[in-house]
This record gives C-alpha cells, sequence and structure tokens, in this order.
C-alpha cells in the first residue's frame, strides 16, 4: 500500500513564505500527475497547482506568480513553495495523486487511483 503524506504547515505572518512537501511511502514504481489542493473552512476543496510526470504545470489564478509547483520523481516527492502568502490562503492543503503504481501487499504491481494525503494546516496571520 501507499500513503502520501504532507508536511510544512505552520503559521506564517501575510507576506512570508512557507514550502510544503509531499512524500509517498510505499514501495512505489511510478507516479503520474500530482497536484496540490486546498480547503477553507466553510469552503469546497479547491485546485492549487499540479504537475505531470514530466514536469509540466499549471496554476489557479489566485496563486499563479506567487507559488512553484515542482516534484522529484526519484524520491516519490512532490513541494509547493508558496511566496507572497496572503491571509486568504489560510486552508489545510492536501497532496494528491492521480495514479500509482505500486507493489501490493500480495507481491504483485497495483494501480492505485486517486491517492489522498490526510493534509497540512497553512494559517497566515494579517
Amino acid at each position: 500500500q501507499v500513503q502520501l503524506v504532507e508536511s510544512g504547515g505552520e503559521l506564517v505572518q501575510a507576506g512570508g513564505s512557507l514550502r510544503l512537501s509531499c512524500a509517498a511511502f510505499g514501495t512505489v514504481f511510478s507516479i503520474n500527475d500530482m497536484g496540490w489542493y486546498r480547503q477553507a473552512p466553510g469552503k469546497q476543496r479547491e485546485l492549487v497547482a499540479t504537475i505531470t510526470g514530466g514536469g509540466n504545470t499549471n496554476y489557479a489564478d489566485s496563486v499563479k506568480g506567487r507559488f512553484t509547483i515542482s516534484r522529484d520523481n526519484a524520491k516519490n516527492s512532490m513541494y509547493l513553495q508558496m511566496n507572497s502568502l496572503k491571509p486568504e490562503d489560510t486552508a489545510v492543503y492536501y497532496c494528491n495523486a492521480d495514479e500509482i503504481v505500486a507493489l501490493s501487499t500480495a507481491g504483485a504491481p497495483q494501480l492505485i487511483h486517486g491517492s489522498w494525503g490526510q493534509g497540512t494546516q497553512v494559517t497566515v496571520s494579517s
């Protein structure tokens, strides 16, 4: 089985920076598209940024020019560098992997769809 684990969320002042990390734990062979999503209190989960296995990126308009998504395929990890943070960036940030090929407990490769991490809290104070 594979587990996605986020880290790096904390309380920061407006204008500050944070770097979030997401790591896939387990015997992972490959991960295709990955992304960061966020959910603020009382709001629906929304897309922040995505990155393909080849490194093509896409950003929500609200974070363009401030956030940078990246990944390290060798480490099965993804990152989100967040600069010029605003109070409206306050949310729980979730890591998502569209498809993961990993070793199952039965010892055979398996394709896992739609994996999510548990989330990491980012709070931006004004």
